[in-house]
Order: C-alpha cells, then sequence, then structure tokens
C-alpha cells in the first residue's frame, strides 16, 4: 500500500558521484550496505531505498502465515497487497511444472492519446501482464532446502516447506517512458522483464528482517543475453532499470512467442517476436548477477535460480503469497488514476511530481486523496476507502495499514514531457495523461471502469490476446481462476470471508478473463487454431464464453486466505471441443 511518496530527488542523486548504489562495493559474502536497490522492494524501511519510485507492480503480494492461519501481510506497517486477477493452469505431465510456451499478441493503442476520463484508454493505464511460476530459493521463506524441478517439495503451510521464491516475466507497455520514472520502456515499444521475488522470513513469520522483508532480483530481457545493468537486490544500479540498445523491443500487433525453460545452467526466459524474427532472452544465474539473500543481515549469495516443480498440479503452491501460485497467466490492475490535474507538489524522485489527484476519474472538480505528512503514520488530507456504493471517507487522517484506506495519489504526474539528469545522463520522461499510482483501495480508478476496457471501438486497445500455455507441445487440461482482490477490500472480513467479493463492493466493474476463437494470431507454428484468451470484458460478436463474467472467479478461498477468490477446478476449453482440439494432456491428480 502506497502512504506517501519516497522523498529521493533526481538531480540531488545525479550530483553524487559515483551513484551506484551498493553495487560498487557488493560481493557474494559480507553484510550489504544502504543505498539505492531492490533489496526492499516495497521501499519502506530507512535504510534501503529504492531506485524506481512505482514499485509496486513489480513486488509479490505476500500473506501472512501463523500457525497454519492466512491474513493480510504488511511491512513496516504497510500493507503491501495490489490487485492480481489470474488464470492457473494445472497438469499432473511431466515437465509442466518447469517447461511451458505461451503466444502473445500484443495489442494496439488507439490513435488518439488517452483521456482524464477513461473514455480512451492504452494498454499502460490497463495493468501488466505477465507469466508466473515457483522457483527454488533455500534463502526464502521458510528458510529451507528446496530441491530444484522435484515433486517431492512441500508448500503448503507446514514447517518442512521448501523455500520459494516467485518469477515473474512481466511484459510492459508503451507510452510512459523511460522506465525508471514510468511504466514504460519506450515511447512506442514493449519491452518485458524477469523478476524473481523472495521472502526473508521464517517459518510462521516468527521473524522477518524489516530492512529486506521482500527482495527483487530484475532483469530486462536483451537480445544478447547480458543484463542491462546488474540483476541483484544488493547490487541493483540506475542502469538496471534502464533499457539499453540490446533490450528487446517488441511493437504493438507484432505477435510474439514465450518460453520458460529450466536448463541446467539456470531458469530461462526467451521472447522471440514471430512478426520481426527478433527474440531476447534472460537467464538466472550467478553467472549474470543473480542473487538469493541472507535473513540475518540482507547480503546476498550469488545464486543460480531453478523451477522449484517438476509438475503444475494442485498441490504445487508457494507458501507465502496470497495466491496458489503454481502456473499462472496474470494481468495485475489497479494501479492508475487518471486526472484532470494534480496538486501538492513534491521533492519527488522524477520531474514535477506531485501527490494529489483532482477530477478525471475522481468527478468533476472533486479532488482525491493527498498529501500525506510522511510514509508511515503520517497526517493525511482527504483519505477515502471502500464504501458500499463507491469512495467513501477514511475513518480516520493517520496512515495505517489497519484501516486500508487510499491516503494519498502517491507518485503523480501533469501531462507533458519533463526532461531530467539521472546519474549523468539526461533523460525525458513522458506523460500521455496526468495519472497518479496509487494502490486503489477506493476502487474508483480505470481499472474499475467498464468503460475504460477493450469493447471493439477505437476508444480503447485491442484486447490482449494469449494462446497457451503448452508444455511440450500439450495443453494443461484443468484452469482455476482467482483473485486477491478481497485482501485489500477494507470490507472484506478475514477469516469468515464475509463481503470478500469481485466486483468489490465499492466499485462499479471488476475485469475478467474472456475466450473468443475468431481473433486469429498469425504465425504460430501449430497445426490447430488455439482459443483465444482475452481481460477485461466480454464483446459482442467477439467473445465466445465468458465464465459468468465476475462469477469466474470464485468464492473465498476458505481452506487458505479468505482474501483470495477462487473458482473450483475446470475443464480447460482448449480440451473440451469449444476451440479446434489440441493435444490432450493427463489430468492431474486432485488436491
Amino acid at each position: 500500500m502506497a502512504l506517501a511518496v519516497i522523498l529521493a530527488p533526481a538531480l540531488v542523486i545525479a550530483s553524487q558521484a559515483p551513484v551506484r548504489g551498493v553495487s560498487a562495493g557488493w560481493h557474494a559474502a559480507g553484510p550489504a550496505r544502504p543505498g539505492y536497490g531492490s533489496i526492499d522492494c516495497n521501499g519502506w524501511n530507512s535504510v534501503y531505498h529504492r531506485l524506481k519510485p512505482g514499485y509496486g507492480y513489480l513486488c509479490a503480494d505476500p500473506v501472512r502465515v501463523h500457525n497454519g492461519k492466512y491474513s493480510r501481510f504488511t511491512e513496516d506497517g504497510s500493507y503491501v497487497g495490489h490487485d492480481e486477477p489470474q488464470v492457473r493452469f494445472i497438469s499432473g505431465a511431466p515437465g509442466s511444472g518447469n517447461t511451458m510456451t505461451y503466444f502473445m499478441k500484443l495489442p494496439v493503442d488507439p490513435a488518439r492519446p488517452p483521456t482524464a476520463s477513461g473514455s480512451i484508454t492504452d494498454s499502460a493505464e490497463l495493468g501488466v501482464p505477465w507469466f508466473g511460476m515457483e522457483l527454488c530459493d533455500p534463502l526464502s521463506y521458510p528458510q529451507n532446502p528446496c530441491i530444484p524441478d522435484s515433486d517431492r517439495n512441500l508448500g503448503g503451510a507446514q514447517p518442512t516447506a521448501a523455500g520459494s521464491a516467485l518469477m515473474e516475466l512481466q511484459f510492459y507497455p508503451p507510452g510512459f517512458p523511460p522506465f525508471i520514472g514510468g511504466m514504460s520502456c519506450g515511447r512506442a515499444w514493449w519491452c518485458a522483464a524477469l523478476t524473481i521475488d523472495s521472502l526473508e522470513c521464517t517459518f510462521n513469520m516468527v521473524r522477518c528482517n524489516p530492512n529486506c522483508t521482500e527482495i527483487l532480483n530484475f532483469a530486462f530481457l536483451q537480445t544478447n543475453g547480458v543484463p542491462a545493468g546488474p540483476p541483484a537486490p544488493q547490487a541493483g544500479s540506475f542502469s538496471s532499470l534502464l533499457p539499453n540498445r540490446h533490450t528487446l523491443r517488441m511493437y504493438p500487433g507484432n505477435v510474439v512467442k514465450v518460453s520458460i525453460t529450466d536448463p541446467p545452467g539456470g531458469l530461462t526466459t526467451r521472447v522471440t517476436d514471430l512478426t520481426t524474427g527478433a527474440s531476447g532472452y534472460m537467464v538466472a544465474s550467478a553467472a549474470n548477477g543473480f542473487a538469493d539473500t541472507r535473513i540475518s543481515n540482507c547480503s546476498g549469495r550469488k545464486w543460480t535460480f531453478h523451477a522449484e516443480y517438476n509438475t503444475a498440479r494442485r498441490q504445487n503452491l508457494i507458501p507465502w503469497i496470497s495466491g496458489d501460485g503454481g502456473v499462472v497467466m496474470t494481468q495485475e490492475i489497479g494501479h492508475i488514476d487518471s486526472c484532470a490535474s494534480v496538486i501538492h507538489k513534491t521533492a519527488g524522485f522524477v520531474p514535477q511530481d506531485y501527490q494529489t489527484c483532482v477530477g478525471g476519474i475522481e468527478g468533476k472538480g472533486q479532488v482525491g486523496p493527498g498529501p500525506c505528512t510522511r510514509v508511515v503514520s503520517g497526517i493525511c488530507r482527504n483519505p477515502e476507502a471502500e464504501g458500499l456504493h463507491g469512495p467513501v471517507a477514511c475513518p480516520t487522517r493517520r496512515a495505517s495499514f489497519k484501516t486500508l484506506c487510499e491516503f494519498t495519489g502517491q507518485f503523480c504526474a501533469p501531462r507533458g514531457m519533463f526532461p531530467f539528469t539521472l546519474n549523468h545522463m539526461k533523460l525525458t520522461q513522458i506523460v500521455p495523461v496526468t495519472y497518479c499510482e496509487p494502490t486503489d483501495l477506493d476502487f474508483d480508478g480505470e481499472n474499475y471502469l467498464s468503460r475504460a476496457w477493450p469493447d471493439g471501438t477505437a476508444a480503447h486497445p485491442a484486447p490482449l490476446a494469449m494462446a497457451g500455455p503448452f508444455s511440450h507441445r500439450a495443453a494443461y487440461p484443468v484452469v482455476q481462476f482467482e483473485t486477491d482482490v478481497g485482501g485489500f477490500e477494507r470490507l472484506c472480513q478475514i477469516p469468515s470471508g464475509t463481503r470478500c467479493q469481485a466486483p468489490p463492493l465499492g466499485a462499479r466493474f471488476y475485469p475478467y478473463w474472456t475466450v473468443n476463437h475468431t481473433q486469429r494470431l498469425a504465425g504460430l507454428p501449430l497445426s490447430f487454431r488455439p482459443c483465444v484468451w482475452n481481460f477485461g470484458r466480454a464483446i459482442p460478436g467477439f467473445t465466445i464464453h465468458s465464465f459468468g463474467g465476475d462469477r469466474e472467479y470464485g468464492k473465498p478461498d476458505a481452506g487458505r486466505f479468505t482474501g483470495t477468490l477462487i473458482s473450483a477446478p475446470r475443464r480447460n476449453l482448449a480440451v473440451t471441443g469449444a476451440c479446434s482440439p489440441f493435444p490432450r494432456a493427463p489430468a492431474p491428480p486432485g488436491r
């Protein structure tokens, strides 16, 4: 949860030479030094500062585990959840937990710029798509050994569960560059990054290191496979978050092939643009600078990551995240509020940084939450919360995770182009529409308005189209839908599950997964016409199955974390005859 701006002026940082965070002195042993990096993904502690202001969508969504019971996770007094509706793919076939292929057609955005009301939107405003799976990390929760590529690992709430990390292969839409200050690599092109989240807590969360609770390895996919900057949490530098000439560029309308494999050299993610022939990859290896983190002092150990499981069976879980984990396809939402204007300027990380949204989706002339006097436990103006029929006033002005209120718009920027200098480099921040980047706890942003999502008109992007996954050319026979939105609904009562729902009580709309088979993904090296997954809303004449809309997410997960809604397992449409049949894979055993 974003409570206030981390004050780290870019021009001041650039004047300190050399500026390399903790990378200059980082090595495999010894304590990490204070500085900038991704050693604390959410950036709430006072020792390690995040390199990027809007880091929320790079972080995972932890859940607190104690004596087999699950509750909301907090870090330095702040709730750190965010909205991740996803499809989980289940298979008992050998290799389905560590080897998979997807195909994706990147949306084409409207020719007109986005508007403050959400009447015209582009892909960057609608969230970050990513593909995920579990990795072994013996230094992550619950601090136990892990056997790579093995179903012998335990993933539940037991003291012998294997140390687990979450891999996300994230795709960043164009329009809001540079990535260091916005959400895009380029003005007109997509990029992708391999991210790995780990949690520095012991079993039952008896002890977590507050300086490095959730840590992040990060690297763009590169045409030469060489990271743009150090991926390790202790070594992250500004170059890690600045694409270079080797960063894979993908363009709207192109069809890409996504492959995830686990050879001896380390987990490998590769994206091939089937339209242009360009390809980029990243290996999560010690040789490439990846590392895991010691809970004792936040120091790093060079580490080669591998998949945790061999198959994608239902019982193969990550014990510390809000969802079940597994092989998932996700659209992360809830990070954007567009505005008519912004007020309350700060000495922010990037130029023209403000805290409060005015107008736009807030309503004509209305002023959104913020600012706050400080990050944790500060006094805030006009904080808002989920209400029964829309946003209501927060019961307190003091920032506190317990109330699950939106206390500020956090990182806000007016529309325009703003030159700035970072580490002796001259950059220009591009902002196509005035916006803020809160964790949308009052559910009034674009992502919770039906008018913002693709509807077949030129006012919105084409739907993101995805086919797969396939493992060794076989489809996954069973799927589950889930979303962790209940975890940050103020009215959701955990652990009873009362009022935990989608759409949230305070939202007008909640996006969902659909399928069509009229939208061809040209150039696929397949002998059949696959079902195509879309995300957002049903489009008349286009969508063939919406799975009941929001009802697809099912009910609160009473057996685990009731802040997560999860459906019963169901046959994948790909193997039911609704689309051209895929090669069949054996059905997985039950949990």
